[in-house]
């Protein structure tokens, strides 16, 4: 059963949902998206800015506020709302020192009044950094990416009914099973347009005018694929052997891509959810953990379905 609340100064209403009721929960550093439809009457007044709720059976889902409305002739009403990620789009300049991620985040949110859950301690100091007319989730994205480069440990951002969230990728685990009873169709793709054999990195110093060098590569991959190089150029206080290396690990290797519709839905399941696939994809049966990198929860007719786009991880 679903229950959506939306409320406007002091007034809360409970709006009849028409047709389908959907929300997005990608794993890019967007906010989640509700997107529903009501019927216009005297009595229910919802405005841009008014907080939406959603329970499902009871158990919180979303929690966001109302910022588009599309009317038609026939009365009916789009309404999208998005979660407190959304504020992150603002943007500013700020300079921090020896802060982590996780710090990071607090410092933004403290900042723009954003309410904060909990925060995993993502260990990686980093020494310095300027962050000039850059939005808020550029930020956060270079501080976790200066994380991962640099301890290989991915950290997934999200909001959970209206709190900020930070966990490392291992603590996002469903305990479900996705197998060929559970969806309606699949599509897989395997491919290495985006992947690295040989990775090469640059720090110039402007003062003596010397360039350090930092190369790492994988023979055998070269010789099956070809050539395939990552070339940055690099900030001083950087580690650049240890970045070469996770750089390396991270994109040595081919992408799998695989895409599912209509899944039974599970009302955990996020942008960067890891959950158990089991199919027989014709050539090879995949069984193994999966990354969610999109989500489409879909509620009708007291019925619950995903389309999920998954990673090989």
């Amino acid at each position: 059963m679903i229950e959506l609340i939306t409320q406007n100064e002091d007034v809360l209403y409970l709006p009849n949902l028409v047709d389908e009721l959907t929300v997005d929960r990608d794993m890019s550093g967007s906010p989640s998206t509700l997107s529903f439809k009501i019927t216009k009457d005297d009595v229910v007044n919802i405005q841009e800015g008014n907080p939406v709720r959603v329970k499902v059976d009871g158990e919180k889902f979303f929690y966001g506020f109302v910022f588009n409305k599309k009317r038609s002739k026939d009365g009916i009403i789009e309404i999208t709302a998005y979660d407190q990620l959304r504020y992150l789009k603002n943007k500013d300049t700020i300079t921090y020192t020896n802060k982590r991620a996780d710090e990071v985040i607090t410092l933004i949110a403290d900042k723009f009044n954003l309410k904060v859950g909990e925060l995993e301690n993502t260990k990686y100091l980093i020494v310095s950094r300027v962050e000039d007319n850059k939005t808020l989730m550029d930020m956060i994205d270079n501080a976790l990416d200066l994380t991962l480069t640099n301890t290989k440990e991915l950290y997934i951002l999200y909001d959970d009914f209206g709190e900020i969230m930070l966990k490392n990728i291992n603590q996002m685990q469903v305990d479900e099973l996705i197998d060929s009873e559970s969806g309606e169709n699949f599509s897989y793709t395997t491919s290495i347009d985006n992947s690295y054999n040989q990775i090469k990195l640059i720090y110039e110093d402007s003062e003596s005018g010397k360039s350090e060098v930092y190369i790492t590569k994988d023979s055998d991959n070269i010789n099956n694929w070809g050539v395939l190089q990552y070339f940055e150029k690099i900030e001083e206080q950087t580690n650049g052997k240890l970045k070469a290396d996770s750089l390396l690990s991270l994109y040595n290797a081919k992408t799998r891509d695989l895409s599912l519709t209509n899944v039974k839905g599970i009302l955990s399941v996020r942008g960067g959810s890891f959950i158990a696939i089991q199919l027989n994809l014709g050539d090879i049966i995949l069984n193994e953990y999966m990354l969610v990198e999109k989500c489409k929860h879909k509620f009708k007719n007291n019925e619950h379905f995903m389309d999920l786009t998954l990673k090989g991880w």
